[in-house]
């Protein structure tokens, strides 16, 4: 069935606490994606950022983030007073996130919500549920705290290896602590859980979406470090990143600590399948991000600088995803096949049968060419956009790239009566792709200044946000005519 639906993070929603929250203006954005003819809201991870605010470096594969958390809802439960939360300084500017500030306000409100909080039967039954990874994500939080938030690896030498004596005593001496952090995600995951219901019941689906790598500082590597590509020390023997292309001499160098895809295979590819289940009970559709992993990955030597020496090494392929139907059965993915793409990927997605990515700033250029990333040209079996978190706005793109710009309002028929966003919009409604997704900066016209990413670059990324008078009936009724013009309306 064709559909179509906003991609946008839940940070970027209008909030009057510095951030968009899981409260009711994500109510209200549902509300307005249903009156818009929109089937799916499609959101960024939602861990704990960490280095860089970036929600792809998370401190944990499946913990939740608690800035995400809505402030409203704890004053309704009495845990904290609304003066408490009126009086907070969340920063001076709506148009952005000032993750700083938003941050050291909120874990001081959550920490008087904490004090103020008495177990009841649904936290006891979260405890108990999710033990098999709050255990060590509060634990591996309290001690990042009492370390100053310095890595795992600075740790003295029995906590950094989880000596058992030495796991004992911590979890002792910093009980308060892990009870913290537990009652965090428990907040955090009963609220979303509210929230996805609410979607669902207006006809919303959520697509999620999950980094292929973990960051080497998180609860995952140090807990399971026998799961990674470390040496005897614990140290990295190889990082992710990707090797020498047109676009860089030195390739990309990310960091992330490599899959030990043997040992992981001897077991099932439990932690991976365990992964993907705690995604798949929060998200109705899973994107992963970096699909092209699966097939091959890029391998660098830890000690290098930059990627120059990164080599592609062969990665558990359709041996995985035969595993993980056996276990999970068929289940609703949408793969992130973007960049260089080999025959043997090609043939990996078609193995597994998911529909991969097309963006339609990737199909123009300096010259006026036949691409695959046009419109005419894109498979029934795929999701389509006008860019992803990491494209420039549309506008800005447009502004930046004057021949592209120019290319793509031919190819769009865009005018002084026909904005190119709209034109755009409306060409990839028109494609055959079985779904459609546009960034909420694309909706709303915006400039480069409302873009959500640029990649390789430190520093004012992942704070845009929309303004609260953004969502109007008007919009909504424009591109709810458009959906149904191209039969995608929900």
């Amino acid at each position: 069935m064709r559909s179509c639906g906003i991609l946008m993070h839940v940070t970027s929603l209008p909030s009057p606490y510095g951030i968009g929250t899981f409260g009711e203006t994500a109510e209200r954005f549902v509300d307005w994606l249903k009156s818009a003819g929109q089937s799916y809201w499609q959101v960024l991870p939602l861990g704990p950022t960490g280095y860089g605010d970036s929600p792809y470096q998370s401190f944990s594969a499946f913990a939740g983030n608690p800035l995400l958390i809505d402030l409203d809802d704890l004053v309704q439960q009495g845990l904290i007073t609304k003066e408490s939360c009126a009086e907070a300084d969340y920063g001076a500017d709506p148009s952005f996130v000032d993750y700083e500030k938003v941050t050291r306000t909120k874990m001081v409100l959550l920490e008087e919500a904490y004090r103020h909080f008495s177990e009841d039967v649904g936290y006891l039954a979260f405890l108990q549920e999710e033990s098999w990874w709050l255990e060590d994500y509060a634990l591996f939080m309290a001690l990042k705290e009492s370390a100053g938030m310095k890595p795992y690896w600075t740790w003295e030498h029995d906590l950094r290896y989880r000596a058992p004596k030495a796991m004992q005593q911590a979890a002792e001496e910093h009980t308060d602590r892990i009870g913290f952090y537990k009652f965090v995600q428990y907040q955090f995951y009963k609220q979303w859980s509210q929230l996805r219901r609410y979607a669902n019941r207006n006809g919303v689906g959520i697509i999620g979406d999950m980094p292929f790598y973990t960051a080497l500082d998180s609860a995952d590597v140090w807990a399971h470090p026998d799961l990674f590509q470390l040496d005897s020390a614990g140290d990295p023997t190889a990082v992710a990143g990707v090797p020498p292309d047109y676009f860089s001499a030195t390739g990309q160098l990310w960091g992330n600590p490599l899959y030990d895809w043997q040992q992981m295979k001897k077991e099932n590819y439990g932690w991976w399948i365990s992964r993907l289940k705690k995604a798949l009970s929060m998200y109705d559709i899973l994107r992963i991000d970096h699909f092209r992993a699966f097939d091959t990955y890029c391998s660098i030597p830890a000690k290098d600088v930059n990627a120059v020496n990164g080599q592609w090494m062969l990665g558990p392929g359709m041996d995985f995803w035969n595993e993980v139907k056996k276990q999970l059965g068929e289940i609703p993915v949408i793969a992130e096949d973007l960049g260089e793409v080999f025959d043997s990927v090609k043939k990996l997605l078609k193995d597994t049968g998911f529909p991969g990515m097309r963006v339609m700033q990737f199909g123009f250029g300096d010259k006026y060419e036949d691409s695959e990333h046009l419109p005419h040209n894109y498979p029934v079996k795929s999701v389509a956009y006008t860019g992803t978190h990491d494209n420039d706005t549309v506008i800005g793109w447009s502004k930046a790239n004057r021949t592209a710009g120019s290319n793509a309002k031919r190819y769009c028929g865009a005018g002084l009566f026909k904005p190119l966003n709209i034109a755009m919009i409306k060409s990839l409604y028109a494609s055959p792709a079985h779904l459609a997704i546009v960034p909420m900066q694309d909706v709303l016209g915006l400039g480069g200044n409302a873009r959500m990413n640029t990649p390789s670059t430190l520093g004012g990324n992942w704070m845009w946000r929309m303004k609260e008078k953004a969502l109007t009936p008007k919009l909504a009724g424009k591109l709810s005519e458009i959906s149904r013009t191209y039969f995608r309306n929900n």
